[in-house]
């Protein structure tokens, strides 16, 4: 294929004076690359893209910030899940349909039980079946890699869907059974759920507690199945169609206000590349594939380095203080602070969490948790406990006429 002259290519080589960046990742996720992509000489011809052929990720012209939100969950699944908050049109989406390129491997249970070593080595060879348990004593694996996969929330799915329900299959063969849900083939998965504000709201509180416990129980008259559900779920949606609960809003760990760009030379950069992509989508995937693939072992790589990155008491305590004077009452904000830290961390090849790190990720983990109807309610709460303890305290003295009595 023709090199295209206006692209500036990035490489494993690309030497450390072009940016301040270590890693080659966050690198990518940077590059601002407004330049125009000439396209090829021939006839453009609108055709429907073919579902195996995705926009690549790092293709995204701009928005560095939801980029950067979505490849930090990839990495700790901790931080609790990515919220896209933004107008239509901005790529959302988009983006995270991306994601299917850079999802790494985990390790997956061969077992249709779902059994695990972990299981077994902690709590007891009694907590998985007998099968695995004559597998892990001969020294083979219950387990095996698997790629993570994407797995979308349709719009109109009901709660059944989405938990579990009784397998009407197997009940006209005279079987109860419970059949799995959307959060059961999440597990171990990128869950996306579009339009979040526009969800049921039973099926938004069962998304969310499932992802916040890992796991979750469905029951159906004397039936009843659990099932793990640890997940990275990721939301998007537009303000302009409603707004979003308060209790779903804070579970989310990073939330991203995505903005339309600015800049026409960018805008016109996103018509020519959606242009490519509809007259031959392999050859834009053909351009970014060999950043694609760095960014994904990069990305693989953050996953293994994180479990050793640290970070110093006297950085938590700063980080703890941005909260305070911030206001900020729900402790999900720190979590997600600091897990985002260490996941950025990691990102940029280093074990040792920096308050650059901390400054990087602080916008996107404390944006909109501050409240002021809970600030005006804490406050008259507080007045009103002072006025209880000024009465139980100060014990009123009795009347002249009482005293006249007792003498």
């Amino acid at each position: 294929m023709e090199e295209d002259p206006e692209r500036t290519t990035v490489s494993p080589e690309i030497s450390a004076e072009a940016s301040p960046r270590s890693s080659l990742l966050l690198r990518l996720l940077e590059e601002r690359s407004p330049a125009a992509r000439v396209l090829r000489a021939r006839p453009p011809v609108d055709r429907p893209v073919e579902e195996t052929v995705r926009f690549p990720f790092l293709a995204i012209v701009g928005q560095t910030e939801m980029k950067l939100a979505l490849v930090l969950a990839l990495i700790n699944p901790a931080i609790g899940g990515v919220l896209l908050m933004g107008s239509r049109g901005t790529g959302k989406t988009t983006a995270v349909r991306g994601l299917l390129d850079l999802l790494p491997l985990v390790e997956r249970s061969l077992c249709p039980y779902g059994c695990e070593p972990e299981a077994a080595y902690t709590l007891g060879f009694h907590m998985i079946c007998k099968d695995c348990a004559r597998k892990l004593g001969q020294g083979e694996p219950i387990t095996a890699p698997d790629r993570m996969r994407l797995v979308e929330l349709p719009l109109s799915a009901r709660l059944e869907d989405v938990i579990g329900g009784l397998d009407e299959q197997a009940a006209m063969e005279g079987k109860a059974r419970i059949r799995r849900g959307l959060l059961a083939q999440a597990d171990q998965n990128v869950l996306y759920v579009d339009e979040v504000n526009l969800l049921d709201r039973e099926i938004a509180n069962a998304i969310l507690d499932a992802a916040a416990l890992g796991r979750y129980t469905v029951r159906r008259g004397p039936l009843a199945a659990t099932y793990r559900a640890r997940l990275t779920l990721i939301a998007s949606m537009n303000p302009e169609e409603g707004p979003l609960r308060p209790q779903i809003h804070d579970r989310f760990g990073l939330r991203v206000v995505v903005r339309g760009l600015t800049d026409p030379r960018d805008r016109l950069e996103v018509y020519r590349r959606v242009r490519l992509f509809r007259t031959n989508p392999y050859a834009l995937a053909a351009q970014w594939a060999q950043e694609t693939a760095v960014a994904a072992a990069e990305i693989t790589e953050a996953r293994q380095r994180l479990s050793r990155v640290t970070i110093s008491p006297e950085l938590e305590q700063e980080a703890m203080a941005w909260i305070h004077r911030l206001g900020i009452e729900s402790s999900r904000a720190e979590v997600a602070l600091l897990e985002a830290a260490r996941a950025y961390a990691a990102a940029d090849g280093r074990e040792t969490v920096t308050r650059e790190d901390l400054q990087a990720v602080a916008p996107m983990a404390l944006r909109q948790r501050r409240s002021d109807f809970i600030t005006a309610f804490i406050t008259q709460q507080e007045k009103e406990d002072r006025e209880i303890w000024a009465a139980i305290q100060n014990r009123a003295r009795p009347s002249r006429r009482r005293r006249r009595a007792r003498a």
